[in-house]
């Protein structure tokens, strides 16, 4: 495990990968004696640290905004438990890509794939912890903003219960899905990060023994059709079949495709309520500050307050409701207690650096709508390094119930590294 630093800079000196932004750089002791005594963390640059401007991801909200005058309670919470802040990392732009690309800051690198993108929009944060600069970050995650970068990068994520953590003192993109998730470099820790961050007491909506025990199946899609790449869907099945056997649980295929809400309608539901909420709290500040956005993001900013000044602006709301709530029906029952569900945390590897937008927004899509599953239920996802896909990572994941966050850890926290040798042997077994 890495120490706390002795010297105030000696993170900046190490950071080789661009993770950390440099617009100030702060580290703040952890208290003395407390249970994560001895490690370091870094924060995406959308929370509150007291004394700094977050960026956001762009220079003009740096310039328009305010030094925070508290840390944000989740900061505060670390800190307390003895973790020393080591500073701040790079994020998309507003927060809103997955790819890690940002065109004012530059993109963190992927210590496990160069040539290709970290993922976002808590790049910095995954860049910081494959490169071991810190032993957790703090990121967020809204449509897999955590989850895509801890599988692109080869490390553990974690997006709670939509709720657990509280996002005070955090950056708004879309409430309603916005989640406080972190990175660490083994389950282990992630784990005892979530210690002190979750509730000791789970959410009242998952007050039930059966969301703190341990699964008894262990229920894995049949088909995720064009949504993960073809190498990714024999990595995944490896993976979750090794899984099943590590947990002591059978694997029960099931279609996760139903007819009021089929796969290919979440995508268009959930941006269709992300970006309401990024118009509602933004709209305003994009409108007078007219900041300078990369074509990515400033495509997606226009198409954002477009649909929200639009005629068929309250029917496509309702249409996506529509679609939110019968996603939910199908999935809560599903997802209980005593079954989980496996999930690819993204949809293959990395893609490559400076891809077009058009290619930037396909692959987006599709990674949102894997995402979808639990952004638009609210459930808890753990991703873990599972596979190798084309030399670089990838993440699988557990989705457990509403409220069982700490039993998603505990359950990955017993994986080590014999499970990825026993994956590659897999892997090796089956090759020609």
């Amino acid at each position: 495990m890495l120490g706390a630093h002795g010297t105030r800079d000696e993170a900046w000196r190490r950071d080789r990968v661009g993770a950390f932004c440099r617009h100030d750089r702060p580290r703040v002791a952890g208290a003395a004696g407390g249970r994560l005594g001895g490690l370091t963390f870094a924060a995406k640059d959308v929370f509150a640290v007291r004394g700094i401007t977050a960026c956001f991801g762009n220079p003009t909200w740096h310039a328009t905004h305010s030094p925070a005058s508290r840390h944000a309670p989740a900061i505060e919470a670390l800190l307390d438990a003895g973790a020393t802040l080591a500073g701040v990392t790079i994020t998309d732009e507003l927060a809103l890509s997955l790819t890690g690309e940002n065109a004012h800051y530059g993109t963190p690198a992927n210590v496990r794939c160069p040539e290709r993108v970290p993922g976002g929009s808590s790049s910095g944060s995954a860049a910081a912890v494959a490169a071991r600069l810190v032993d957790f970050a703090l990121g967020t995650d809204t449509g897999g903003s955590v989850r895509v970068p801890a599988s692109h990068c080869g490390v553990a994520g974690f997006r709670p219960t939509h709720g657990a953590v509280a996002a005070e003192g955090v950056l708004p993109l879309a409430p309603r899905f916005d989640t406080v998730g972190w990175l660490a470099h083994d389950a282990a820790t992630l784990a005892r990060v979530g210690d002190v961050l979750l509730p000791h007491r789970e959410p009242s909506r998952a007050d039930s023994p059966h969301a703190r025990a341990r699964p008894r199946r262990l229920l894995v899609p049949r088909d995720l059709g064009s949504f993960v790449d073809p190498a990714t869907r024999l990595a995944f099945a490896r993976a979750a079949r090794i899984l099943a056997a590590r947990l002591g649980c059978p694997l029960d295929p099931v279609v996760i495709d139903p007819a009021e809400a089929p796969m290919a309608s979440w995508l268009g539901a959930y941006l269709t309520l992300q970006n309401a909420e990024l118009a509602a709290h933004h709209g305003t500040w994009l409108r007078q500050e007219s900041p300078k956005l990369g074509t990515l993001i400033g495509g997606r900013v226009a198409g954002a307050l477009a649909a929200a000044g639009a005629d068929g602006a309250r029917a496509a709301l309702a249409a996506a409701e529509t679609t939110l709530a019968a996603l939910a029906a199908f999935v809560l029952p599903l997802v209980d207690g005593d079954r989980w569900l496996v999930w690819p945390s993204a949809t293959g590897a990395a893609p490559p650096r400076g891809l077009e937008d058009a290619v930037t927004n396909e692959a987006t899509g599709r990674g949102l709508t894997l995402g979808a599953l639990a952004s638009l239920t609210g459930l808890p996802q753990v991703s873990v390094p599972g596979a190798d896909v084309d030399g670089c990572p990838f993440g699988i994941s557990l989705v457990g119930p509403p409220g069982a966050d700490r039993a998603l850890l505990a359950a990955v926290a017993t994986l080590d590294e014999r499970w990825l040798e026993e994956i590659a042997n897999a892997t090796e077994e089956r090759s020609p």
